[in-house]
């Protein structure tokens, strides 16, 4: 049976998780904006084939949008409070001499990977 993950391993993993979930949302909103860029030059064209519902859909995926547009900044919170908690767990790693040179390396980059995410964001308009 393998030993419960370490406090670090724990704390690194929780950046990871959230780092990757935020890469996520900028995926979905690029795809959103996407089909609401088709959408609107679609009904701008007029053309027959056009969608009877057009003018519902694109409203529908405009609140879509919105919607994800909305869990950035929560997400960031999360992110800067899990980045904080793994600085204060390698602090503490490092001084214990109680991780492993492969835990210290995975909290470290996990910990650069979230820092860009927070320092980009902070200067980003959305």
């Amino acid at each position: 049976m393998m030993p419960p993950p370490s406090a670090l391993t724990i704390a690194a993993r929780s950046v990871q998780r959230l780092v990757k979930e935020e890469s996520l949302y900028h995926k979905e909103q690029a795809s959103q904006e996407k089909r609401i860029t088709k959408l609107k030059e679609d009904i701008d064209a007029g053309g027959e084939d056009l969608d009877t519902n057009a003018e519902y859909i694109l409203r529908q995926e405009q609140t879509a949008l919105a919607e994800t547009k909305n869990v950035f900044e929560p997400l960031r919170q999360r992110i800067a409070d899990a980045v904080q908690k793994l600085e204060e767990q390698i602090a503490i790693s490092e001084s214990e001499g109680s991780a492993t040179d492969g835990e210290l390396k995975e909290a470290q980059e996990a910990l650069a990977a979230g820092q860009k995410v927070t320092e980009k964001d902070d200067g980003e308009e959305l």
